[in-house]
This record gives C-alpha cells, sequence and structure tokens, in this order.
C-alpha cells in the first residue's frame, strides 16, 4: 500500500531530459524534488527500492502489523516545510505522546515526564526535591539555545566561494554571507555573554559533566542522557555529547515545542505526505529506479545518471540523498573528485551501533514498577521507554563493550508502542513495538550478524532484558523485524548503518558537514549537489537539507 501512486521506471518517463533528477526518495530527496518543482523545474524522483521514504517508511512484514521499520518518530519534521507543503492536506496525522518519557527502575521505582510541567515536578520530587526545581530552568535554558540554532538550520552555510562566477554572483554570495554573520552577531549579543559561554560549554562538554551540574537524580540524568547517545558510538563521557541533548526540546508538534509525536500509518506517512505533495506540484517519481553512476562529461560537469539497467537519463541537475560515501565513492567516476576531497570523504566517520527491532506482540508489556491499573495502555506506555538504562554508568558500560568489539551486555533500549495511539497499525488487541537499541558494533568479534542464531541470541538478550521489567514480555511477541548496522546499510542504504548519513560530532557540524569547504550543498562536480542528511543540518526526519539543497540549485539556476 505504501508504493501507491508510485510507478516503476518507465521509458516514457526517461526518454526526455529532467530539469533536475534526485536520486533516492528519502524524505529529503522527496522534499527537495517539491521544492524544485514548485519553482517551475520538471522533476524526476529515482529510488532504488520498491517503495519511497528511504529511513521514514512504513513497511508490513508480518501480516496485520506495520511497522515504523527505521525511524520511529516525528518532532524535527521543520515546521516551515509542512505549511510550504501543506503535508496535513496530503495526510500527514500526527499523534501527540503525554507522558512522553517513562523510565522503569528494578529497585520498583520509576520516573515519567512529559509536557506536563505539574506533572514533571511531581514525578522528579520522588528523587529530588533539587533536581524537581531544577528541571525547568534545564529545559528553558535548552530552548533558548534552540531558538539560537533555528535560523542555522534552516539556512545554507555561509561556505567560502567555489569556483568561477560573474561579478554579480560574486556580490550576491558575499552579501548573503554579511547578512547570514550580521543576524548570528545580533542572536549572540541578545544572548549576553552568560548565555554564549553556557552555550559553548553545552557544545564542547560531555553530556555526563552537564548533566551532573544540573541534577543530582541518578535516573533523571540517565533519562536525559539518552537523547545525547542516540545514535552514535559514543556515551555520555564522549566530549561533544552535551550537543545532542539539544534534541530534546529541539522540534516540535504543531507549534509545542520539545513535543515528540508518532505518525497515523507510521513514518512511512511523512514520506507518503512529502510525495504526495511533490507529485501534486509536477514530480515524477520512480521507484525500482537504482543509479549506478553519474554521467560526468571531461569538464566535470554532471551530465545525469546511469541506472542498474544501463539506462541513461540526462540533466545537467543532479541532487544526491544517498550518503557522501555511497555519493562521491560509488557513484561519481574514478579520477573526477580532486584528492584531498575524496580522502576527507573516505575517512569521515560512518561508524554505528545501533540495531533496530519491530515486534509483534499479543498483549502490552505489564511493567511491575508501575502498576497503575487501567484496563487498556496507561500513562507508562504512551512514551518512549527507557530499558537498561537507570544510571549513565549503565550506558558507558554498555558503550564500552561495544567499544571492544562485543554487543552490550545489557543493551541501552528505547522502547516505542505506537499503536497504543495509532490504531491504523495492529489488528485489535495486539501491538507495535519499536525496540531502538545500542550499543552493537557492525562487525562484532565474537560471531556475525549474518548467522541466523547469532542474531536471535542477541534479540532474546533484549527481551531477557525487558523481562526484568515487565515479566513475561518475551511470551508475547508474535514476531520480530531486526535490523542489525550491515542490515541498515544493504536494505536502507545507512553507510556503515550510521543513521544520520555520517557522525553528527561537532567536527561534522555545520560549515564541516559533510566536510570542509562543501558545506553548501554543492561538490566539486559542476551541477551535482548533496540534498541528503549527510549535509548541512544533519540527520533525523528534519528535511532541512532537502529544502536548503533546492534553494541553492534554483538559485543557481535561476541566478
Amino acid at each position: 500500500m505504501w508504493r501507491r501512486g508510485f510507478c516503476s521506471t518507465t521509458s516514457s518517463a526517461l526518454n526526455k531530459k529532467w530539469d533536475a533528477l534526485v536520486i533516492g526518495g528519502g524524505h529529503n530527496g522527496l522534499t527537495a524534488a517539491a521544492y524544485l518543482a514548485q519553482s517551475g523545474l520538471s522533476v524526476a524522483v529515482l529510488e532504488r527500492r520498491h517503495l519511497i521514504g528511504g529511513a521514514a517508511i512504513t513497511e508490513e512484514l508480518i501480516p496485520g502489523f506495520k511497522f515504523s521499520r527505521c525511524s520511529y518518530l516525528q518532532s524535527l519534521l521543520r515546521p516551515s516545510i509542512i505549511r510550504d507543503l501543506e503535508l496535513h492536506r496530503h495526510g500527514l496525522k500526527l499523534l501527540k505522546r503525554s507522558p512522553s518519557s517513562f523510565t522503569p527502575c528494578l529497585d520498583g521505582r520509576y520516573l515519567l515526564l512529559g509536557p506536563d510541567a505539574e506533572l514533571n515536578h511531581s514525578e522528579i520530587s520522588k528523587f529530588s526535591k533539587q533536581d524537581a526545581d531544577a528541571y525547568p530552568r534545564y529545559e528553558d535554558q535548552l530552548e533558548k539555545f534552540c531558538k539560537f540554532m533555528d535560523p542555522l538550520i534552516d539556512s545554507s552555510p555561509p561556505e567560502v566561494h567555489q569556483g568561477v562566477s560573474s561579478f554579480n554572483s560574486r556580490l550576491k554570495h558575499k552579501l548573503q554571507k554579511s547578512e547570514f554573520w550580521a543576524h548570528c552577531l545580533h542572536q549572540s549579543v541578545s544572548m549576553g555573554q552568560q548565555g554564549l559561554v553556557d552555550f559553548m560549554d553545552l557544545l564542547l562538554s560531555p553530556a555526563s559533566n552537564v548533566l551532573n551540574r544540573w541534577f543530582e537524580s541518578e535516573v533523571l540524568k540517565a533519562t536525559l542522557a539518552t537523547d545525547a547517545v542516540i545514535g552514535t558510538t559514543g556515551n555520555t563521557q564522549t566530549p561533544g555529547s552535551g550537543y545532542v541533548l539539544l534534541h530534546h526540546v529541539m522540534g516540535e508538534t504543531d507549534g509545542e515545542r520539545g513535543i515528540w509525536s508518532y505518525v497515523e500509518g507510521g513514518m512511512g506517512s511523512v514520506s507518503m505526505a512529502i510525495g504526495n505533495a511533490a507529485k501534486e506540484a509536477g514530480v515524477t517519481i520512480l521507484t525500482d529506479s537504482e543509479v549506478s553512476k553519474l554521467m560526468i562529461n571531461d569538464s566535470h560537469t554532471v551530465t545525469g545518471v546511469i541506472l542498474a539497467d544501463g539506462t541513461q537519463v540526462q540533466s545537467s541537475v543532479v541532487l544526491s540523498n544517498a550518503t557522501p560515501y555511497k555519493t562521491f565513492m560509488e557513484l561519481v567516476p574514478e579520477n573526477i573528485l580532486p584528492d584531498d576531497f575524496t580522502r576527507a570523504v573516505k575517512h569521515s566517520d560512518y561508524s554505528s551501533a545501533t540495531t533496530k527491532i519491530n515486534l509483534a506482540v499479543d498483549k502490552l508489556p505489564n511493567f511491575k514498577s508501575c502498576n497503575l491499573n487501567y484496563p487498556e495502555a496507561g500513562p507508562q506506555h504512551m512514551g518512549t521507554i527507557h530499558i537498561g538504562s537507570e544510571r549513565m554508568e549503565e550506558i558507558d558500560t554498555a558503550c564500552q563493550e561495544s567499544m571492544s568489539g562485543l554487543p552490550s551486555k545489557r543493551p541501552v533500549i528505547e522502547m516505542t508502542i505506537p499503536s497504543v495511539l495509532d490504531k491504523t497499525i495492529s489488528p485489535p488487541g495486539k501491538h507495535v513495538i519499536n525496540l531502538f537499541i545500542q550499543y552493537t558494533p557492525y562487525k562484532p568479534n565474537d560471531g556475525s550478524w549474518e548467522d541466523p542464531a547469532y542474531r536471535e541470541s542477541f534479540a532474546q538478550r533484549c527481551f531477557r532484558l525487558i523481562d526484568e521489567y515487565a515479566p513475561g514480555f518475551s511470551s508475547s511477541v508474535i514476531g520480530y523485524d531486526m535490523l542489525a548496522p550491515p542490515d541498515l546499510e544493504r536494505i536502507i542504504g545507512l553507510t556503515g548503518g550510521n543513521i544520520f548519513h555520517g557522525a553528527m560530532g561537532l567536527d561534522s557540524l555545520f560549515l564541516m558537514r559533510p566536510v570542509k569547504g562543501w558545506s553548501n550543498y554543492r561538490t566539486p562536480v559542476r551541477g551535482l549537489y548533496l540534498c541528503g542528511s549527510g549535509a548541512h543540518p544533519g540527520g533525523g526526519v528534519m528535511g532541512a537539507p532537502g529544502r536548503n539543497a533546492a534553494r541553492v540549485v534554483i538559485d543557481d539556476i535561476k541566478g
């Protein structure tokens, strides 16, 4: 059902020259295509798989159960994109979660957190009155920093001027850079010196340092620390991990900052809505259309792409929604790119310690620490359920085991149960559960992810850990789908299994993303642009890289 309205490769669609081609039908590629088409360009999206969405997909792998197979929550999608593309009209329906977080403890206690300030104060007070009073100030500070970041996210980085161009073009570029930095200066002045010092402290410090300065309760610190390590190979003591704490409040749902939501129909509905908006604007979306190589002429200018079946598709503009590694090391022919650029891309960090398990279950987990006697789903089932992370030291130990080449003995698990709010993705009385799991090395020393017995052993390890908090959970499992790092690479197209298209460390953000000197979506190949999460501002179902890249392309084409 998730292919509805999109078609496989057709000769009539490929026998014309397009104003622009987009490699990959992930949410960023679709977003870029929609904006390009709205500007009057003819655009085709070429998607390798049989369905669009990239990592934001819904697949019915077990009859009756629809899994958000990779990404599983929505909050980061830019509000301006939702408005510009009228995504609600195109079927996007967000289901707000409240409470948004539940951390059960083996000692019988638990912590609920969410958008309700009174609930937060009451819950945190069970562990520390001091922390309960500090928590609103912590959230206020993060929100202030996010407001500072918003213009950076929605703008193309002020990169150094590239290539030969006219005087007017160079002048326009200088004015845009001056305007950008003037805005940053204004924002910095309004934040004040102390605010800037606090912001730099957050950017550069390990999350553990930041949280230890704010709070004393171990369970609160550990719950918040999971935001800092999600999708990374680092731990709470990794320098710069404090920056990712901003994700706690960076996103929003329907104007409410820091609210994460489920999407009715699963995350594939996000991609479907963007795809529908793109189609309405005139975009042609082709599935089962894998690109094997870019066509580049002697003057290092792109002329189109070659599909896996040998078909050539002509265009003088190509946007790649693939990872930087896939784009530059595999799709661009050899001896085209500058050596320093090639080395930078090749040696970027694409490592992953993430595994995703999607489950069909016949009943909700019953957490022994939180017996609230609800007949169906209770508040403990609504949000993200943190398993195996009651102390930051547990997160760090799990990470260290992975760094040694072994999957964590007690993995850090984020459990979500979208079917408690979304009644369209599972049969009545049954549920879909997502497990986002860390830490799992790409190539474990004690086995292989290609070995079914090894995979089953690790899955059962995760289920047994959940059993400690919700006895009987393992027996409720009807079936499951598991994506270890190599699966994320092979199936979804994520190099190394990295969900962000490359690490989000401080050396890989803003003017440094994907590599120094090429942060504004342009590349050393004239007419080739990067529009995926490997470009600024990075990963997550955000849409900003696609929208920003489209604006740069439009500016280059139309002057």
